[in-house]
């Protein structure tokens, strides 16, 4: 899985045409922690310092106007949104921009004495805000919010503009736990070129780290394109989870329609693409009856490594074997692939004699390794199995029912 390229927000100019007389802008005490007196004038916008001074030019016969800003200083609390509040009048525009030239978007309230911003402040970041009402009052006045103890990071999948089978979900593991999941969950937002019905689900990775993945109600069709925005800058993971301090974003898109189906107990494996059967070939799973046989269920074809060294020992099952291995493609992170195995042709068609794998011909794992795209499911079914994928254990999460995915989101 690879990081994606964090986005950043566009700058939000609320406006109302009514005209008032050039009003001059004063900050508030109490809640508005800042303090400052800032005049009117009908020219250009007034400047300020990070250190919270404020300065402004007007006429001395201006109307005085109060004015508050939420945040100020320069360890100003993370994760509130920025709230700017003029006492008399109407606001005509709020600009509130970040390091670098960002800015955060915001709303008026309905009489446009209150302008509040969709996201919250991000840790670490100074911030400048430039308000003018509408009797063209100007005042700016800067802050810097207290920088994160802890950062917190993520990992997606797929990566960035790839193209995936119909199984594939979108995936997000945390370097540090999540406590806050509905307000982390809120800041995911998911599109699809057809609206696809899809839901978050909390789990457990295989690494024991926390996770949570996006998948539709069915297989996703054919040709789908799927956007995720993670807007988590600004949002606080919890206790011992720290904070996240940018954004995330991929974008994927679904391939053709194809179903790896397994039957363990008949020995065989196919490959259907749009329902037709294009591959049905001898293959043999593990041996039943213990740590060496396969899993069932619906597995996702996580990665195709090609050869590799597989080591008995990195599975639990002692020296038994260390060979290098030909197309291997992975299926679960506890050590489950389909791969050449001709050291074990006498048993293809015939038994499950493998430790684990789901092994084949050279030249039938060729053909697979070929035709087969991340993402696409293998449906593995049969009696000579050790139990069903978990969710956690690659891309599980169509072992779970429909109705049981979706209450494990935070959001309910």
């Amino acid at each position: 899985m690879i990081p994606a390229l964090p986005t950043s927000a566009a700058r939000h100019t609320a406006r109302f045409s009514s005209p008032l007389r050039p009003a001059r802008l004063a900050l508030t005490a109490g809640t508005a922690v800042l303090g400052l007196t800032l005049t009117a004038c009908s020219g250009g916008a007034a400047a300020s310092g990070h250190d919270g001074k404020a300065q402004g030019t007007g006429s001395s016969k201006a109307a005085e106007t109060r004015i508050s800003v939420n945040l100020h200083g320069t360890a100003a609390a993370a994760g509130r949104p920025v709230t700017v509040t003029l006492a008399a009048g109407r606001l005509r525009t709020v600009t509130v921009s970040a390091d670098g030239g960002d800015a955060l978007t915001g709303r008026l309230s309905p009489g446009g004495r209150t302008w509040t911003s969709d996201r919250p402040a991000a840790p670490g970041t100074t911030y400048r805000v430039e308000v003018k009402d509408t009797g063209d009052g100007r005042a700016t006045a800067g802050f810097t919010t207290a920088a994160a103890g802890t950062v917190n990071k993520l990992t997606l999948a797929p990566g960035k503009n790839t193209t995936v089978g119909i199984a594939q979900p979108l995936s997000i593991v945390f370097d540090h736990p999540v406590k806050n999941r509905a307000a982390v969950e809120k800041a995911l937002k998911v599109s699809t070129s057809n609206g696809t019905e899809g839901s978050w689900g909390w789990l457990r990775d295989y690494s024991g780290r926390d996770r949570v993945d996006w998948r539709p109600k069915e297989y996703w069709k054919s040709g789908t394109r799927i956007t995720l925005d993670a807007e988590l800058n600004g949002v606080d993971s919890g206790p011992s989870g720290g904070w996240f301090v940018r954004d995330y974003a991929t974008t994927f898109t679904v391939g053709s329609s194809q179903v790896v189906e397994v039957d363990l107990d008949r020995h065989r494996l196919a490959l259907k693409r749009d329902g037709r059967t294009v591959m049905d070939v001898p293959v043999s799973a593990g041996t039943p009856g213990g740590d060496r046989a396969s899993w069932r269920g619906t597995a996702v074809l996580m990665a195709k490594e090609g050869t590799i060294n597989m080591r008995s020992e990195t599975v639990g099952l002692g020296d038994l074997y260390d060979k290098m291995v030909d197309y291997s493609m992975r299926l679960t992170w506890s050590g489950m692939y389909a791969h050449a195995a001709p050291w074990n042709a006498a048993y293809f068609g015939v038994a499950n004699h493998s430790s684990g794998c789901v092994g084949m011909s050279d030249a039938d794992a060729a053909s697979l390794y070929r035709q087969a795209r991340v993402g696409d499911p293998f449906e593995i079914t049969g009696a000579d199995a050790k139990g069903t994928v978990a969710e956690g254990n690659g891309y599980g999460a169509w072992n779970v029912s429909w109705s049981d995915w979706r209450t494990r989101s935070a959001l309910g």
